[in-house]
């Protein structure tokens, strides 16, 4: 089982050697996982892996090898058939609606009403409601809590989204990061990328000038007149801002895909990750995206007004998000997204917008149609034509 799983790494792409895995092999042989699957995974995670990019490849490997393994300790003790997860017993009573039973649930009535009546239930309610429509509750059609349905609500107690519209999310939500090593199903991608980069020449003249040195030596009578030029290197900076989770986990491999390729064709190349708008911090790594953002303000004094700024989202959210303080799904901002979104563009002149969802969906998402305006219609479909057109853009 443990040759198979390091050859698995390896098949992912995990890049594993034989010494780690003899790491691995002294320590269980050390009796250093106790017998414990929990153990064993931190324990090999820990010789295995050497770059936190590879964690996410690593677990996928780990959970297909290891699938239905149970610790020792909890299997002296076997649940009886008759004790259900309390989760299944919660997906039992998920409420599912037809459209015209949608229909006949109103809205509170906008984002002030909302939290407002959000704080007077925090303040009144006293113990658990299901399929209501007043409390906070489950299968219900209030606005607050989870696995019913409202047109505009509070999500409290869900792990993820169903009906995608909910204005905040009380639970803290986990991404993950790109992967940009991903390999390319198509070339086009790097083509149409390719149509933005600019090349100069600087340093030390190192590279050979043919056209130079054959008319430097036909001027000179035939003799050999050497012509050196400095090395071509590529000038274009591109900052790349890249929404993740939520609805965005639709996209992941196109946007994977798109990521990969820009890696590959652009050398000053920094991203960050934001989540639905950005507000006053991103971040470089999902896994410590609560303890590690950077300031957006750092961001528009440490990169100079010469980059090109490519937002990549869906742009799919409440229309709070970008236009309210405090709108965000995930945290209290002080400040609305669209006077961030205006700041970043009053500083990089060359930017653009890049949104996996097809263009004949724009129009029926009203966050989509106001980061339209604020991007002054620049903003284009994740498609080759639409990489293209924004390429085309960036360079004018």
């Amino acid at each position: 089982m443990f040759t198979s799983f390091f050859f698995d790494l390896r098949k992912a792409g995990v890049p594993v050697s034989l010494t780690e895995y003899l790491t691995l092999m002294e320590a269980m042989k050390q009796g250093t996982a106790s017998f414990r699957v929990e153990d064993f995974y931190y324990l090999s995670r820990a010789c295995l892996v050497k770059d936190e990019r590879n964690l996410d490849r690593f677990d996928r490997v780990f959970g297909a090898s290891f699938k239905g393994l149970t610790d020792e300790a909890a299997a002296a003790d076997e649940v009886p058939v008759t004790d259900l997860p309390e989760e299944w017993l919660r997906k039992l009573a998920d409420r599912f609606l037809t459209d015209e039973e949608k229909a006949q649930v109103q809205a509170l009535g906008g984002w002030d009403t909302l939290m407002e009546t959000l704080a007077q239930r925090l303040a009144e309610q006293k113990g658990r409601h299901q399929g209501g429509s007043k409390w906070i509750g489950t299968a219900g059609t209030s606005p607050f809590g989870a696995y019913g349905y409202n047109p505009e609500g509070v999500r409290i107690g869900q792990q993820e989204s169903r009906h995608r519209r909910a204005v905040k999310v009380w639970d803290r939500r986990e991404f993950k990061n790109l992967d940009d090593r991903v390999e390319i199903g198509t070339r086009n991608i790097k083509v149409a990328l390719r149509r933005l980069r600019k090349f100069a020449r600087s340093g030390a003249a190192s590279e050979l000038d043919l056209p130079g040195t054959i008319r430097a030596t036909a001027n000179n009578a035939g003799w050999l007149d050497l012509k050196m030029v400095p090395e071509r290197h590529n000038t274009i900076k591109v900052l790349l801002f890249l929404d993740i989770g939520g609805s965005m986990d639709d996209h992941i491999r196109l946007v994977e895909e798109l990521f990969s390729a820009a890696r590959s064709e652009f050398k000053h190349l920094e991203h960050f990750y934001f989540h639905n708008c950005v507000y006053e911090g991103v971040w470089r790594d999902n896994a410590r995206r609560h303890t590690e953002r950077l300031s957006t303000w750092d961001v528009l004094h440490t990169y100079p007004a010469d980059y090109k700024l490519v937002f990549v989202g869906d742009a799919a959210m409440s229309p709070y998000e970008i236009v309210y303080p405090g709108g965000s799904v995930e945290h209290w901002n002080e400040e609305a997204g669209q006077v961030w979104m205006q700041r970043l563009l009053s500083v990089y002149a060359k930017a653009v917008w890049l949104n996996p969802t097809a263009p004949q969906y724009w129009d029926y998402s009203e966050s989509t149609r106001l980061l339209q305006r604020l991007m002054g219609g620049r903003m284009f479909p994740l498609t080759l034509e639409g990489l293209d057109g924004a390429m085309r853009e960036l360079g004018r």
